[in-house]
């Protein structure tokens, strides 16, 4: 009985801490082509939310997203102040209307990196201690 109560505790305190990832445990990372080296946090919110073609002066943007886990509920949390189902609902909304697409979802850090390195305009979010090559780190002002 103190054992399941022992892990239960654990599992609360880990919840807690996962959702209180503050911004500075991850980065915002684009692809070379992407212009602009710093962005507004209003700027991220348009460009996550597909409501802005472009970031900054740069050219169209192509969101990527975690599949889950703290670096993307404190990105959530931070920059778009959404639930990971209401995040979703939107962006199948976006889609029903025909007025979006859905982001590309990826598992992990290494895919993100990965995708936003090939891709041309390709903007994403990892844990700040990822490294990242061939892709670019955006400063949130």
């Amino acid at each position: 009985m103190k054992t399941i109560y022992l892990l239960l505790v654990c599992a609360m305190l880990g919840l807690v801490v996962a959702a209180t990832a503050s911004p500075s445990a991850l980065k915002l990372i684009a692809n070379e082509s992407v212009t602009a080296s710093a962005v507004s946090v209003a700027e991220v919110q348009d460009a996550f939310l597909q409501t802005a073609p472009n970031l900054g002066s740069g050219g169209r943007v192509v969101p990527v997203l975690e599949k889950g886990g703290p670096t993307h509920e404190a990105f959530l949390k931070e920059y778009l102040k959404k639930t990971d189902v209401a995040l979703l609902t939107y962006y199948r909304s976006l889609v029903f209307t025909g007025k979006g697409v859905m982001p590309k979802i990826l598992d992990n850090d290494e895919e993100v990196v990965a995708f936003v390195a090939k891709t041309k305009g390709a903007v994403g979010y990892v844990s700040a201690g990822t490294p990242s090559p061939g892709t670019k780190t955006l400063q949130v002002k």
